[in-house]
């Protein structure tokens, strides 16, 4: 695993990997300690429900998201956001299409072994 991104990382010079279902995701940043990833729903397109070891912050950018964590599901729109602690199950449907902003700590090396 690369250790950390380029210092600047620009949309037109940054693949976006198609992860299935709907989905696909680019890298904004990371390093040892912290991961940023814009995610593209199309509309319908459902994160399944999973947990991980990480802390993650998800910002809202556009669309509408029903996100469920640890059993509780709230709508989110354009500028809301949500915490989801380690080991937390969660999982979200966006039934507009839409896209947000997923930050993890420490970062996910799943994402980047694709």
């Amino acid at each position: 695993m690369q250790k950390q991104s380029d210092i600047f990382s620009f949309t037109k010079d940054t693949e976006v990997v198609d992860v299935g279902g709907g989905l696909t995701r680019q890298m904004l940043g990371y390093n040892e300690e912290l991961m940023a990833v814009r995610v593209w729903f199309e509309k319908g397109a459902e994160g399944y429900t999973h947990k991980h070891r990480h802390s993650q912050v998800t910002y809202i950018v556009e669309g509408e998201f029903h996100f469920t964590i640890d059993g509780e599901t709230k709508v989110l729109k354009a500028g809301d956001s949500c915490l989801i602690p380690p080991y937390a199950e969660h999982g979200a449907i966006c039934p507009t299409g839409g896209s947000l902003i997923d930050t993890f700590s420490p970062p996910r090396e799943d994402f980047l072994e694709d």
